[in-house]
Order: structure tokens, then sequence, then C-alpha cells
């Protein structure tokens, strides 16, 4: 059976460094900091001090106000994100068989705020919100997409923790290509900085208890202590080649390539060897039908955690070789912190305009490796650099990897 061609025509975004794409990529080249102290939660009795929050967000000024009220956080920010990105695409949805437009956006964890607001009601006997379940469940960022804009075509929500954004990129784009749609909403959304959650990862010994925003979260760094807490969402439409040229949109990027695998190894841990995470890098570059010496970027999954920066960097050397060191990597989450199930949407955002734009940000607040950290980690400053294949990784809890591969349009 022969598949089509996949491209991506709009982006929008949510996050720590700005409610649009265009704030987020000029902080990203600016290197500037999203992470500093939390202000969403009660934080006094506890280690962890630091969070990228997003700010200023008003969901009011993406949907009415009853619609709103109907939707937690992590839903109003896909909606927030999936507006721009509907807007970048040039798409007239009059115009369009809705039934061939599809959404695929997940979300790692859901509205742990309604969990925090609901249970004392059950423990003291009150009266439970009939809406809890609703606001809840992490499809409904994805069903309220459809919603608010008419979309009746394939719509899912896939949640694998961190890999979550990245799995919906990849499946979309299979979807695309074997003829199921011909436009997908795809990404991933999360509003996780909660109290539940500060304190669970914190008992994982997971994040960051650095207080100082300027060393809290630094990927690929020999001091690097844990991940740093992130929200926000990231949005691509996803359009198959031949649709997109014959309403002549702008052509912002190709997909080529999606490798998925699992670790099957351990819960929490990246597989030791990095093969998990290279397999899936290696089935991307097969499947685009290109060679490690190809690759000219990397977006690093990099949450500045020990476990995750040296497994990740095995992983990248044993997909790619001895090119390896010849490929310029770099982590978006030592400016936004850890997005969790929109990590991987906004980390691909930052391919595609870094293909766009030949520049390549800086890893913040990481100035040296260790002995094996021993790549092009774009510490210091960042770079000009041509890009014609971007790569984005994502590792989730349970083992889940994927990586994506972009080609630069034109």
């Amino acid at each position: 059976m022969e598949t089509r061609r996949v491209v991506i025509t709009g982006l929008g975004a949510v996050t720590p460094l700005g409610n649009n794409v265009a704030s987020f990529w000029q902080g990203l080249k600016e290197g500037r900091n999203g992470i500093a102290p939390i202000t969403k939660v009660d934080v006094s009795d506890s280690p962890i001090k630091l969070a990228g929050e997003v700010k200023g967000f008003d969901p009011r000024d993406f949907m009415d106000f009853k619609s709103a009220k109907r939707m937690e956080l992590f839903s109003q920010y896909a909606v927030a994100a999936t507006r721009e990105a509907l807007q970048d695409s040039g798409l007239d949805l009059t115009r369009e068989d809705p039934f061939r437009m599809g959404v695929i956006v997940g979300c790692g964890i859901g509205a742990m705020q309604k969990h925090e607001m609901e249970i004392p009601k059950f423990l003291s006997g009150a009266k439970t919100d009939p809406l809890y379940i609703p606001l809840v469940i992490t499809n409904m960022a994805s069903a309220n997409i459809a919603i608010q804009f008419g979309l009746k075509g394939k719509n899912m929500d896939i949640s694998t923790a961190c890999a979550t954004g990245s799995h919906c990129i990849g499946e979309a784009y299979n979807s695309i290509r074997l003829g199921e749609a011909d436009v997908i909403v795809a990404g991933g959304t999360e509003a996780a900085i909660t109290s539940s959650a500060i304190r669970g990862f914190s008992a994982l010994k997971a994040l960051s208890t650095c207080s100082d925003p300027e060393h809290a979260c630094r990927p690929f760094d020999k001091e690097r202590d844990g991940f740093v807490l992130g929200e926000g969402a990231g949005i691509l439409i996803l359009e198959e080649y031949a649709h997109a040229v014959k309403r002549n949109a702008n052509i912002l990027a190709e997909v080529v390539g999606y490798g998925v695998t699992n670790d099957a190894y351990h819960i929490t841990s990246p597989t030791p060897d990095g093969s998990g995470a290279g397999m899936a890098m290696k089935i991307a570059m097969a499947q685009a039908g290109i060679l490690p010496a190809d690759i000219d970027y990397i977006n690093a999954h990099g949450t500045s955690t020990h476990l995750n920066d040296l497994y990740e960097t095995r992983a990248i050397k044993y997909a790619m070789g001895d090119d390896a060191e010849k490929i310029s990597i770099n982590s978006t989450k030592s400016m936004t912190g850890h997005l969790l199930g929109g990590a991987g949407a906004i980390e691909a955002i930052v391919c595609i305009r870094a293909m766009t734009e030949s520049y390549i940000h800086l890893t913040r607040n990481s100035f040296s490796g260790e002995e094996e950290l021993d790549l092009d980690y774009t510490f210091g400053k960042g770079k000009q650099r041509n890009i014609q294949y971007a790569m984005s990784n994502s590792l989730g809890f349970g083992g889940h990897n994927a990586a994506l591969l972009f080609h630069k349009a034109g």
C-alpha cells in the first residue's frame, strides 16, 4: 500500500515562556528562564520551590466563559494552543470535510487540581461536583478540541507519561499516511503543578531541590539534581501533502520518520545501555531512508535527572555511532521545566522553528558534562546551523520511547 506524505502547516503553544509560539520561540532564542518560584500552590513545607508556570493565561481569550467553566486547566491549554495552530495553518474549516479532520491530543496526568478539590468532599460527605469525572479524565483535551472546532474524524487521547506528546504526533502521522484523515490536530498538554504532583514526584526523588532558578534545571551538566515541573500545551497541525498543496498552505516542515519502542526494563529508569530509545531513533531514520550522518540536530528529552541524561546520551551514541559527536543537541526543558505530557509537543515545535530559522537555542544553566556526557549539548550560547533533518526524543516512565524526525520544508 502506497503511503502518503505528511507535512506540518500550523503551530500553537502555551508555555512558561509565553502563551503563543512567537513569544515561546523568542524566549528560547534570548535564553530566558521560565522557571521561577512556585506561586500556584503552597510549598512552604516542601523542599521543592520552583516550577515552570504558565503566566498570564486567561481562557476567555480563547473560548467563551461557559466553555471554559466546563474544562479543567489542561483542556483549556490544549484548546488555546489549538486555536493558534488552526489560525496559523490558514485552514478554512467551513470548506473542509469534518469527518476527514481528526484530533490526537494526550495528557500524562490529567486534572490533579480537581482531584484535590473533590477528595476532601468524599471524606466529609459533602456533595460531589456532577461534572467531576468529565472534567478530570485525560481524553477531555482531545474531546474539547473536537467540540470547540467541529472536528468529527478520528479522535484519540494517548497517555504515555512524558512521551505522550510525541506519541500523539507520531500516531497522527501514521493515520494520515494510511489515509485515515487528511488533517489531524496533534500534540500534548499538562497542568500538573499541584500539591499532589509535587509531593509525589518529590517522594520519588525525581525533582530538583535547588531553590535558585539559575541552577535548578541543568540538563547534561555534572551538577544536575533532578527535573523541574512545567506546564502548558503544544499543538501541531499535521496535513496530507497534496491536501496542503491544493489549498496553497504554508508548509513549515515535513514529518519523515517516527520510531516507537519500549525499554521493558523499569518503571522509571531508561535502560542503561540506551538501546530502547536508541532503537526508536534508528527506526525513525530507517523510515525516512536516511543515515546518522544526515541528522543535524536533536532536541533531547534532557530532563536534568542523573539517569535520563546519562542513558539518553548512551542512546544517541547507540543510534548515531561515530556521527553522534557531530550532531547539535539541546534541551528545551532547561528553560521551561518538564511539561510531562506536553513536553514532546512543544519540543517538536522547537525542532520546526529551529529548521526554519537555522538556529539552535542554548541549553541554559548547563556548563560542564562528566565523563560520558561528552557530546555537543549547546552549552553556553545558542548557534546558527543549517538544519535539514531534526529529531525530537521523548522518554516516558514505564519505558515508553518516541523519536520524531522532521525534514526542512522546501
